[in-house]
């Protein structure tokens, strides 16, 4: 039998107390019968033994106190947030249904509870939480931003609680979290003050020597430092009252996370950072004289204190593409310090602090613009504190241009709308895409043809005997899904040539002809043919005669006047091939962290990987991944300094990709050399040569090859035969 589940006396008095609280705040918008309801329903929850504590040895139960009460007070939410924060988890463990709770407290209460649960499912498919993806997914999945907004303060608050937690790895996870997720999502809300307790306590728990060097070092300097404000401010309010004109002053140290990546940008210690504190100087102006006061403000401080004009910034003239407006300025104050001084209206203030996402923006947290208004009216109806009326009016239909679904192992993938089902299979692999027959989405077995929608779960079915047809080109959406279908109906193509090719051989070799691979390259060129394939297939087809085709081969071997190519010396050569297309390194398929694919990432440029090198992944600070060779230079500093952001990677499905590789050269500089580089390069299928540069000097020379390849098998074959040239004495890869 389960030990019952206990409360301890502290446990016991901290809910009685936050009850009252809460009673007292939102008491005037409770029901009459909802205090009673939720008592019934917690304490019959209890009685079933349903209550578990957390990884951390927490009470779930004084959570959703705790977290209610956050939601309230910082928040603003009121009572069926309130009433969905504390019954979500009794509907999550099964005690009560979602539909009673929307019979009990409401439509609105039961939309809240719906997306809480539908949040707590997603997080059960464990997608990357890093990605600009789950953030998107994570909106679309709340029908009711309050749900956001609940998430939000539930992660504060756990955030809080965690402190003297022994699960040091669970903490480190919903730390990281938080910085990544919800410390964004709070700000493009406009939580800035709860943004900041995010990311401070990230901070803290993620590098904890950081966090309290910089913590102990402000609290050090804070009486010294408010002194100074005071006398800073102090003859300029004289001046600016003696000008009459109407304004406040405030003064705002920056954070120990702003304080604590300045230093890391800027490479300097705590006493490096010059601007730890600005001055804001906020005008009361009539919009017909914002820029004329704006300006006489500068003025009268630059007049007192001697100005930086390296360091001005002037977005009253020209303001900033997100719309903020405001006029910075770096003056030297008493004691020779570096002050910034912010000098803005009313309302330049207060689209810097809320207006469109201009604030988040202007702070490089970077998002989906088609959000803004629709955030910033999420914002507005938070402060006319009218329990969210206007919430009706959000329903979700953010993201007309794009769907996000699932892997059936839970990997987050983003398609554009209308993308289907066999888009998905092309996503995954080419051999899945081909052998598609249909899907099973959520359980239920669709047609390949069928769009795909946010939220759904999708399997890939397929069939040995199926094989890409040309009208599968009308049915899939994306570019990617197009180019893997023609690929395969050309290697389609191939081989129903192949027959053809063999024919020719051996009609060939019956007439005692040895086929020169040149030769016949020259033929089907001279033939109008810009395909291998459409010459094969034209003679599979008969419409070419094969006896007709060897003796137009005889007579170009026999009577090619074209001139020979001079053998030379590797003396200063350069070769450029600028027509030959590119491949984008978009094919390939990387496995990242915990098995998770669809994750958008670039190749880093420093170690340029390739398919079949060993490589990990580098969060970046944008929120992208970067992939790196382990044996890339830079390697031993990220690790060393950024450990926390390096994930793991591993190559998985292979496509069409090709990249770019450099080959250093140095040699003997004999008669020929170039040639016998040049031609084992073309010979080699799937090898283009991209260029060469050769310098020599007293008989050697050094040189640079560019080439493009698939994989690093290739890069080895071609690599040994390169090494068999006489006269190269070593080749290495850049």
């Amino acid at each position: 039998m389960e030990e019952k589940f206990k409360f301890t006396p502290s446990e016991k008095e901290q809910i009685i107390g936050i009850a009252k609280r809460l009673k007292k705040d939102i008491g005037n918008s409770l029901y009459i019968d909802d205090e009673r309801k939720m008592a019934s329903l917690i304490k019959a929850s209890l009685k079933e033994g349903k209550l578990r504590r957390d990884v951390f040895g927490l009470n779930p139960l004084l959570l959703g106190f705790q977290t209610a009460e956050l939601a309230v007070q910082e928040i603003g939410l009121k009572r069926d947030a309130v009433i969905a924060t504390l019954l979500y988890g009794s509907v999550i463990n099964g005690h009560v249904s979602n539909e009673q709770t929307g019979a009990m407290f409401g439509e609105s209460v039961q939309m809240i509870i719906r997306g809480l649960v539908r949040i707590h499912e997603l997080y059960s498919k464990s997608p990357v939480i890093e990605s600009e993806n789950f953030r998107n997914l994570l909106l679309s999945f709340a029908e009711d931003m309050r749900v956001i907004l609940i998430m939000i303060a539930d992660r504060v608050n756990l955030m809080r609680q965690i402190r003297d937690t022994e699960n040091e790895e669970a903490k480190r996870e919903v730390s990281q979290e938080a910085s990544y997720l919800y410390a964004p999502l709070a700000h493009k809300l406009g939580l800035y003050k709860l943004k900041s307790e995010l990311e401070d306590l990230s901070l803290k728990y993620l590098e904890h020597d950081a966090y309290y060097m910089i913590k102990d070092k402000l609290n050090a300097t804070k009486q010294s430092r408010d002194a100074y404000i005071e006398r800073f401010i102090t003859p300029i309010q004289q001046k600016l009252e003696s000008a009459g004109l109407k304004f406040h002053m405030k003064g705002r140290t920056k954070s120990i996370h702003s304080i604590w990546q300045k230093m890391k940008k800027q490479k300097c210690d705590f006493e490096g950072i010059f601007d730890l504190f600005a001055i804001r100087i906020i005008l009361d102006s009539p919009l017909s004289k914002e820029k004329m006061q704006c300006w006489q403000v500068y003025s009268i401080v630059t007049d007192m204190y001697q100005p930086n004009p390296k360091r001005l910034r002037d977005w009253l003239s020209v303001p900033k593409s997100n719309g903020y407006e405001s006029l910075h300025i770096t003056v030297l104050g008493p004691e020779n310090k570096w002050v910034e001084v912010q000098i803005r209206t009313e309302r330049m203030d207060e689209i810097a602090e809320r207006g469109l996402a201009a604030h988040w923006r202007y702070k490089g947290i970077k998002g989906e613009s088609g959000v803004d208004e629709w955030l910033n009216n999420i914002r507005t109806a938070l402060e006319a504190n009218d329990d969210l009326q206007l919430m009706d009016q959000f329903k979700m239909d953010l993201y007309e241009d794009e769907v996000f679904v699932f892997t059936p192992k839970g990997d987050l993938l983003k398609f554009p709308k209308g993308a289907t089902i066999l888009d998905f299979a092309y996503h995954i692999h080419s051999g899945v895409g081909n052998k598609c027959v249909g899907g099973r989405v959520n359980g239920k077995i669709v047609p390949f043809r069928e769009p795909m929608r946010s939220g759904d779960t999708i399997e890939i079915l397929t069939q040995n005997t199926q094989k890409p047809k040309v009208d599968w080109l009308n049915i899939v959406q994306t570019s990617r899904a197009k180019a893997k279908i023609k690929l395969a109906l050309k290697e389609t193509q191939v081989k129903e040539g192949l027959y053809a090719k063999e024919t020719l051989a051996r009609k060939m070799k019956n007439r005692k002809i040895e086929q020169d691979e040149s030769t016949m390259a020259h033929l089907i060129k001279k033939m109008g043919f810009k395909e291998t394939t459409d010459f094969y297939k034209q003679i599979a087809d008969e419409k070419l005669d094969v006896n007709s085709v060897i003796d137009q081969y005889i007579e170009l071997r026999d009577h090619d006047t074209a001139p020979a190519v001079p053998a030379r010396s590797a003396s200063d050569f350069s070769y450029e091939n600028p027509d030959e297309a590119i491949a984008k390194d978009n094919e390939d398929v990387l496995v990242i962290d915990r098995n998770l694919k669809g994750v958008d990432y670039s190749l880093a440029k420093c170690c340029h990987p390739i398919y079949g090198d060993p490589v990990f992944g580098f969060v970046t600070v944008n929120g992208g991944i970067k992939i790196h060779c382990e044996n890339c230079p830079n390697a031993p500093e990220l690790r060393k300094r950024f450990g926390y952001r390096i994930v793991k990677a591993r190559w998985s499905g292979k496509g069409s990709s090709q990249y770019t590789i450099s080959l250093r050269v140095i040699g003997n500089d004999d008669i020929g050399i170039v040639n016998n580089i040049t031609s084992i390069i073309s010979k080699e299928e799937k090898i283009a040569m991209r260029s060469i540069n050769i310098d020599s000097n007293d008989g050697l020379f050094s040189g640079c090859l560019v080439v493009q390849l698939d994989d690093t098998s290739r890069l080895e074959q071609l690599l040994k035969k390169l090494r068999t040239v006489k006269g190269i004495k070593q080749i290495t890869r850049l």
